[in-house]
């Protein structure tokens, strides 16, 4: 009961800037000059507060985000198009594209998920032009995902599977691998199994868990 009227004190507390983004989506919806500026501010914000903070406006401005996710200090979103899922937990100053986070998906610190490995081209002048709306593509990080320090996503992930600190994913990886490098590449399989039931009482509740097999 008092996360839920601390959650309803979020909202109604960053409702007034939520309300600009809006404006902004109305009358220029490939603008997000408003929204970055409101992420760069509530991403700062300290503590615990400032988690609920950040949550709240997300919930109000992403494309979807649930109220029951983690979103750590420093963390931004780049584009309003993202989505987030129950049980994701987001670690500090991670950067997030246009991304869909599946349910209880984990991102760590300083992750970088990109809206794809071609959001620029080449201009009428030969130089580089910057990102664009259409140029953004939504990938996906599966459910139960897990995604190391410092690494660079580019391209889907799969259910269950594992992307090594500071790995580069360049090209989707399968449901249930563990992947690593730079390009990231296949390194063992994830398998699910049922825990036994006589190792930890605590655990019978459990459907399973994640081992990993060579």
């Amino acid at each position: 009961m008092l996360k839920g009227l601390v959650n309803i004190l979020a909202l109604v507390l960053v409702l007034p800037a939520a309300a600009t983004c809006w404006l902004e989506s109305v009358l220029s919806p490939d603008a997000e000059g408003v929204f970055v500026f409101w992420t760069q501010c509530v991403a700062v914000l300290p503590g615990h507060p400032g988690m609920y903070v950040r949550r709240a406006f997300y919930r109000l401005t992403l494309e979807s985000s649930s109220l029951k996710c983690f979103i750590g200090f420093g963390a931004l979103f780049a584009h309003r198009t993202a989505q987030v899922e129950d049980d994701v937990y987001i670690g500090p100053y991670t950067v997030i594209g246009s991304i869909r986070l599946r349910k209880g998906c984990l991102i760590g610190t300083r992750a970088n998920l990109l809206s794809g490995s071609m959001q620029h081209v080449v201009g009428p002048d030969g130089g580089w032009q910057p990102g664009d709306p259409p140029y953004l593509a939504g990938i996906e990080i599966g459910q139960h995902a897990w995604i190391g320090e410092a690494a660079l996503i580019m391209a889907t992930v799969g259910e269950a599977s594992v992307v090594s600190a500071g790995a580069v994913v360049s090209a989707p990886v399968a449901a249930g691998v563990v992947v690593a490098g730079n390009p990231a590449r296949f390194v063992r399989r994830v398998r699910l199994e049922t825990p036994p039931a006589e190792t930890n009482p605590d655990e019978r509740g459990r459907e399973s868990f994640v081992s990993f097999i060579h």
